[in-house]
Formats: C-alpha cells, sequence, structure tokens
C-alpha cells in the first residue's frame, strides 16, 4: 500500500471513531464499505474472519480492528488502525464525560443521553445485517436471530454461543 492509500485509511478510522456511538463494531459495515468494497484489501470473508477473530480474543470489542489491521498491513498495519479508532474517541469521550458528569442535572443532557440508544440500535443492526449478509444461507439468518435472541432474553454467556457457532461451522452445519 502507499503512502496515501494509508494516509486515507487513517482518516477513514478516525471519523469512524467518532461515529462509533456504542462501540467499534457500530461502524464495521462502513469499515467493510472502505476496506472490502472501496479499497479492494480484503475479501469478505477475510473481513469476516477478522470480526470472529477479534471478537473471541480476550480483552475489549475493538480487538477485531487490530486484526484487521493486521491482516491488511501486518503489524504496522495492527498498530496504526487501532490508534486511529481508538485515540480520536478515546480524547473526546473523555472530555465529555468531565463536562457531562458535571453538567448531569440539567434536562437536555438527560434528553441526549436517551436519544443516542435507538441511534446505538441501528447501527449494530447495520453491522450484524453485513455480517449476516455475507453467508447467503437461510440456515444462517436462522441461527442468527436464534442467537440475537438467545442474548436478548437469557443469561447464556457469549463465548458459550462463540464455541457452538465454531462447532456447527467445523461440523459444517452452517
Amino acid at each position: 500500500m502507499s503512502t496515501s492509500d494509508w494516509l486515507f485509511l487513517i482518516l477513514q478510522f478516525f471519523a469512524f471513531s467518532f461515529l462509533a456511538i456504542g462501540g467499534a463494531m457500530t461502524v464495521a459495515s462502513d469499515m467493510h464499505r472502505v476496506i472490502v468494497d472501496d479499497m479492494g484489501l480484503l475479501s469478505n470473508n477475510e473481513f469476516v474472519t477478522a470480526i470472529a477473530l477479534g471478537k473471541i480474543s480476550p480483552g475489549p470489542n475493538v480487538m477485531f480492528v487490530a486484526v484487521l489491521g493486521y491482516q491488511v498491513g501486518g503489524l504496522f498495519g495492527a498498530l496504526v488502525l487501532t490508534l486511529a479508532i481508538i485515540l480520536p474517541s478515546t480524547t473526546l469521550a473523555y472530555y465529555v464525560a468531565k463536562w457531562g458528569q458535571f453538567n448531569q442535572h440539567r434536562k437536555w443532557v438527560v434528553a441526549i443521553k436517551a436519544g443516542f440508544t435507538p441511534i446505538v440500535v441501528g447501527l449494530l443492526f447495520s453491522t450484524g445485517w453485513i455480517i449476516v449478509d455475507g453467508f447467503h444461507s437461510m440456515k444462517a439468518w436462522i441461527l442468527g436471530t436464534l442467537v440475537m435472541l438467545l442474548v436478548w432474553r437469557t443469561r447464556v454467556h457469549l463465548l458459550i454461543l462463540i464455541g457452538l457457532g465454531a462447532i456447527l461451522g467445523m461440523l459444517g452445519i452452517v
């Protein structure tokens, strides 16, 4: 990749950082658009695999960005994309949290916090759509819906569901 490609990618991830209300996973569909569709750096399967590897890794949910970066540019790519997605929003969040705590009694601050909830849900839905759309089978859609309902309605640990998904994948069921 050229220097201008890296600069473009870093600036995109800086922007994603500010849009990732609710976590980096909420902008994974945009990351897919840039890395897979626009730049052609990874295939759809490589992108979905990076998310899966990042999610099963111990640590924060943003780990999948390090895996994406590694696939794109080795250790340098992992470091650069991880910093590009973390630093801007972390810095902003620190100062906004200090300000929000100081102004927590104001009604409009409470309203703004409540207003972000449907935005986060919509962004997560779009990410799920991109990930599940990578699998063009009814079994994958049914399994995705079942897992969503299990996560929503029970306290089944996510690692158990990920492990079951891995077993189903290895058996060729999904």
